[in-house]
Protein backbone atom coordinates (compact mmCIF):
# COMPACT_ATOMS: atom_id res chain seq x y z
CA UNK A 1 0.00 0.00 0.00
CA UNK A 2 1.54 3.40 -1.05
CA UNK A 3 1.13 6.12 2.01
CA UNK A 4 2.59 9.65 1.76
CA UNK A 5 5.26 10.85 4.06
CA UNK A 6 5.58 14.51 4.91
CA UNK A 7 9.34 15.58 5.22
CA UNK A 8 9.36 18.23 7.86
CA UNK A 9 11.05 21.66 6.46
CA UNK A 10 14.08 21.19 8.60
CA UNK A 11 14.52 17.63 7.83
CA UNK A 12 13.95 18.17 4.45
CA UNK A 13 18.40 18.52 3.70
CA UNK A 14 18.65 15.09 4.97
CA UNK A 15 16.31 14.17 2.38
CA UNK A 16 16.98 15.36 -1.08
CA UNK A 17 15.04 18.52 -0.24
CA UNK A 18 12.12 16.36 -0.85
CA UNK A 19 8.95 17.61 0.75
CA UNK A 20 7.10 14.46 0.86
CA UNK A 21 7.75 10.88 -0.14
CA UNK A 22 5.89 7.98 -1.15
CA UNK A 23 6.20 4.16 0.42
CA UNK A 24 4.97 1.37 0.26
CA UNK A 25 3.53 0.11 4.10
CA UNK A 26 1.40 -1.89 6.35
CA UNK A 27 1.84 0.12 9.27
CA UNK A 28 3.87 3.41 10.59
CA UNK A 29 6.95 1.75 11.47
CA UNK A 30 7.38 -0.17 7.84
CA UNK A 31 6.61 3.47 6.49
CA UNK A 32 9.68 5.51 8.82
CA UNK A 33 11.67 2.05 7.80
CA UNK A 34 11.60 2.54 4.15
CA UNK A 35 11.86 6.51 4.16
CA UNK A 36 15.13 5.94 6.67
CA UNK A 37 16.22 3.19 4.20
CA UNK A 38 16.07 5.61 1.30
CA UNK A 39 17.43 8.22 2.94
CA UNK A 40 19.87 7.40 5.77
CA UNK A 41 20.87 10.38 7.18
CA UNK A 42 16.74 10.96 8.80
CA UNK A 43 17.40 8.05 10.56
CA UNK A 44 19.47 9.56 13.39
CA UNK A 45 16.96 12.86 13.62
CA UNK A 46 14.24 10.68 14.00
CA UNK A 47 15.32 7.95 16.10
CA UNK A 48 17.07 7.44 19.30
CA UNK A 49 20.52 5.06 19.76
CA UNK A 50 18.20 2.19 21.02
CA UNK A 51 15.62 2.27 17.89
CA UNK A 52 12.60 3.98 19.51
CA UNK A 53 11.45 7.53 18.00
CA UNK A 54 12.98 10.58 19.61
CA UNK A 55 10.83 11.96 22.36
CA UNK A 56 10.75 14.73 20.61
CA UNK A 57 9.77 13.95 17.29
CA UNK A 58 5.52 13.64 16.89
CA UNK A 59 3.73 11.61 14.24
CA UNK A 60 0.69 11.81 12.60
CA UNK A 61 -1.63 9.52 10.84
CA UNK A 62 -4.13 11.59 8.81
CA UNK A 63 -4.10 14.36 11.85
CA UNK A 64 -4.34 11.34 13.91
CA UNK A 65 -1.62 11.46 17.24
CA UNK A 66 0.04 8.05 17.06
CA UNK A 67 0.61 8.08 20.44
CA UNK A 68 -3.49 7.54 21.12
CA UNK A 69 -3.41 4.86 18.76
CA UNK A 70 -0.99 1.78 18.18
CA UNK A 71 2.37 4.32 18.15
CA UNK A 72 4.57 3.00 15.29
CA UNK A 73 2.62 -0.47 14.93
CA UNK A 74 -0.52 2.14 13.54
CA UNK A 75 -1.96 0.21 10.94
CA UNK A 76 -1.68 2.30 7.40
CA UNK A 77 -3.70 2.14 4.35
CA UNK A 78 -3.16 3.17 0.86
CA UNK A 79 -4.08 7.10 0.69
CA UNK A 80 -3.11 7.77 3.75
CA UNK A 81 -0.68 10.38 4.85
CA UNK A 82 1.83 10.46 7.99
CA UNK A 83 2.96 13.43 8.82
CA UNK A 84 6.41 13.97 10.67
CA UNK A 85 6.17 16.82 13.72
CA UNK A 86 9.57 17.12 15.12
CA UNK A 87 8.86 19.56 18.63
CA UNK A 88 9.49 23.44 18.71
CA UNK A 89 11.80 24.28 22.39
CA UNK A 90 11.52 27.51 23.35
CA UNK A 91 9.02 30.28 24.97
CA UNK A 92 8.77 33.09 26.58
CA UNK A 93 11.91 34.28 29.08
CA UNK A 94 11.08 35.38 32.54
CA UNK A 95 10.26 38.91 33.29
CA UNK A 96 12.89 41.21 34.11
CA UNK A 97 15.63 38.97 32.01
CA UNK A 98 14.23 39.63 28.42
CA UNK A 99 18.32 40.15 27.30
CA UNK A 100 21.07 38.25 28.56
CA UNK A 101 22.98 41.58 27.99
CA UNK A 102 22.93 45.24 29.99
CA UNK A 103 20.53 47.52 27.75
CA UNK A 104 21.82 50.95 27.13
CA UNK A 105 19.38 53.27 28.67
Amino acid sequence: MAVKVIIPTPLRAYADKRESIEVQAATVAEALAALTTQFGDLKKHLFAEDGKLRSFVNVYVNDEDIRYLQRDQTSVKAGDTISIVPSIAGGAPKRGRVFPWPRKR
